[in-house]
């Protein structure tokens, strides 16, 4: 009868292991302080914050002003309200036509695939450049100042279309088979087969496109005009690049005016930040199975 002994780690292992965690919280705290700081910039008394040098551990007098203010920025909200159809209109539009390419492009039988990936591979390395993209956005699809301007013209992001086309490409072709015999049309496979199949690759295209979405401005800088179709980022932009924070100081005196702006610039990025924040922990799981794309074939 045979008993499994524990296997022994060597003092090399062990040495091994505790350094690797050491080195794993320092980058911990590396990389966890900077947001802490914010946090707590965020809730800070302004003048108190303004005068603090060095290392902040904990809140300055703990307040909410500076939220207040930022949310009574119409600015604030607007640019809340336009990211929020951006991210929704734009990853729903994204998936779809994604999904298409991707399933097409996996099939087998479809004639000339390694052709057509070539070519979408090369729009990886080379571009017509800006001037081009606006002419084509502005002049051509009619899209300069509106929305559609920022989610058009990146409908399809060619690094998700390889990933999402290599998991289509691991689904048996018997399920495929058997669901054409039951008289099953490919959208009708693509929609009932395949895609449920995908969901954990679907879940990480979803924060992939959602996230691109919510962090972008530079689009927006370049085709929108009107201040009331901005995004939260491009608001973002003006208050910390432009420092443009005056008129949301409200009442403050002359010599308070730095000091609560250094406050709002902070509630700003939380405000812009957070949302975002919320949606990592509820798709987290969905990358470790992605880790495992292709690895399984039929």
């Amino acid at each position: 009868m045979s008993s499994t002994q524990p296997i022994r780690k060597s003092k090399g292992e062990h040495i091994f292991h505790g350094l690797n965690t050491l080195f794993m919280l320092v980058m911990i705290v590396v990389t966890l302080y900077p947001f802490i700081y914010v946090v707590f910039s965020s809730v800070s008394d302004s003048r108190l914050l303004l005068a603090q040098t060095g290392i902040l551990l904990a809140p300055l007098g703990f307040t909410l002003d500076a939220y207040t203010m930022v949310f009574k920025n119409p600015n604030i909200l607007s640019g809340y309200l336009n990211t929020l159809f951006i991210v929704g209109i734009g990853t729903i539009l994204n998936l779809v036509m994604t999904s298409l390419g991707a399933y097409v492009l996996s099939r087998k039988g479809v004639v000339w695939t390694r052709h057509i990936m070539l070519w979408i591979i090369f729009t990886m390395f080379f571009s017509g450049g800006l001037i081009p993209m606006y002419l084509l956005v502005n002049n051509w699809l009619h899209l300069g100042n509106s929305l559609f301007a920022l989610i058009v013209p990146g409908l399809i992001s060619t690094w998700n279309l390889i990933i999402l086309r290599t998991s289509f490409a691991t689904i048996p072709e018997s399920l495929i088979e058997s669901a054409r015999i039951d008289g099953a049309q490919d959208l009708t496979i693509l929609m009932r087969v395949v895609i449920p199949l995908s969901l954990p690759v679907m879940a990480v295209m979803v924060l992939f496109y959602g996230v691109g979405h919510w962090n972008s401005w530079f689009g927006a800088m370049i085709y929108l005009r009107d201040r009331e179709l901005f995004p939260l980022q491009l608001i973002l932009r003006e208050i910390l690049i432009q420092n443009n924070t005056n008129y949301m100081a409200g009442n403050a005196s002359t010599e308070d005016v730095e000091a609560v702006g250094e406050s709002i610039k902070y509630a700003t990025i939380m405000v812009a930040t957070l949302p975002i924040l919320f949606v990592y922990p509820f798709l987290q799981k969905y990358f470790v199975k992605g880790v495992m794309i292709g690895s399984i074939k039929e």
